[in-house]
């Protein structure tokens, strides 16, 4: 039976996978003029960064939504319960309000992302490291910590809007919502070269991931140093959705939605498959909303408007289905 459900996996995730290649393609395609050469040339070199950017985002994310649920042992959590979509946008908001809008940092998109990502970073050693061994060792305490700390960067941010110039403040929006119309090329290189160093740091620790969702004694009698690998797990989980929030901004329901539908349509507890499903969902998902929002809506609405609305109608339905379970 497990070597049946295996291969039914492999099958569903080989779909996954040509239904992510078909979204890409129509994304590159969809309204090309191919008899004009140099159109096309345009178009490619236009398109290709931001293809690029929503699929390493939906692998960030949906790789990070999944271990972090199997942490938290909850479905239902998502990571932006950590704290670093609020703390992006009071990073954009305090350089705004302090510097300006014309200041190198809100400018220079490259210095822009090197300082969210650095401060981000920081921050996510400091809460899931040193607080993790603080709070000795409880998860659900972290946890708290990083609602509080989400509700008190929203706080801050939406303090300093309220005082901020108006002018100032129509041009900080821009920036405060995810989006893949200026992706710079130099970033996805970046952000691809920390979102690999962190998988081969973490590489042990993931492949412990299945026997971690046993449970904190099962894990010990097994031979896991669980406190340690749950800790760095943290961390790296942070550092992805901080490097996927720095390079487009924060998609708040993404993971909440792909890691759940590779977990009803996988029903495994192999993560490798899971994380793999959760990524093939986020790059079908994105992909699909930015064609829709580009050649339906042309750019009135961006694709994280559709998504945290999903996310949230989504939400309530994993709530009462759970009730009912």
């Amino acid at each position: 039976m497990n070597t049946l459900a295996y291969r039914s996996n492999l099958r569903k995730l080989g779909i996954l996978a040509v239904l992510a290649l078909v979204a890409a393609a129509a994304y590159m395609l969809v309204d090309v003029n191919f008899a004009n050469e140099r159109l096309f040339q345009y178009s490619m070199r236009i398109r290709s960064p931001k293809l690029i950017a929503m699929l390493i985002t939906a692998f960030a994310i949906g790789g990070a939504s999944v271990v972090f649920q199997s942490i938290i042992n909850n479905t239902i959590v998502t990571p932006c319960l950590l704290g670093m979509n609020s703390l992006y946008t009071l990073i954009h908001t305090s350089v705004v309000f302090f510097a300006g809008s014309g200041s190198i940092l809100a400018v220079n998109t490259n210095l822009s992302f090197a300082v969210d990502l650095i401060l981000m970073g920081i921050a996510a050693t400091v809460i899931y490291g040193y607080l993790f061994r603080k709070t000795r060792y409880n998860i659900l305490y972290v946890l708290l910590i990083g609602t509080v700390l989400t509700s008190f960067f929203s706080s801050v941010q939406s303090t300093m809007t309220r005082i901020m110039d108006p002018n100032e403040y129509d041009t900080l929006l821009s920036t405060l919502v995810a989006s893949f119309s200026n992706i710079n090329s130099e970033i996805i290189v970046f952000a691809v070269i920390v979102l690999a160093a962190v998988a081969i740091v973490l590489r042990k620790d993931l492949a412990l991931l299945n026997v971690i969702t046993l449970g904190r004694q099962q894990a010990i009698n097994l031979g896991v140093d669980y406190d340690r690998c749950i800790r760095r797990l943290l961390i790296g989980v942070t550092l992805y959705i901080a490097t996927a929030t720095a390079m487009v901004g924060p998609i708040s329901f993404l993971g909440l939605i792909i890691a759940n539908l590779s977990r009803q349509l996988l029903q495994t507890f192999r993560h490798s498959q899971l994380i793999l499903g959760s990524a093939l969902f986020g790059m079908a998902v994105l992909v699909g909303g930015q064609l829709i929002v580009e050649h339906v809506f042309s750019y009135a609405i961006p694709v994280s408007v559709f998504i945290t609305v999903g996310g949230g109608l989504y939400f309530l339905y994993l709530l009462l289905t759970r009730r009912k379970a």
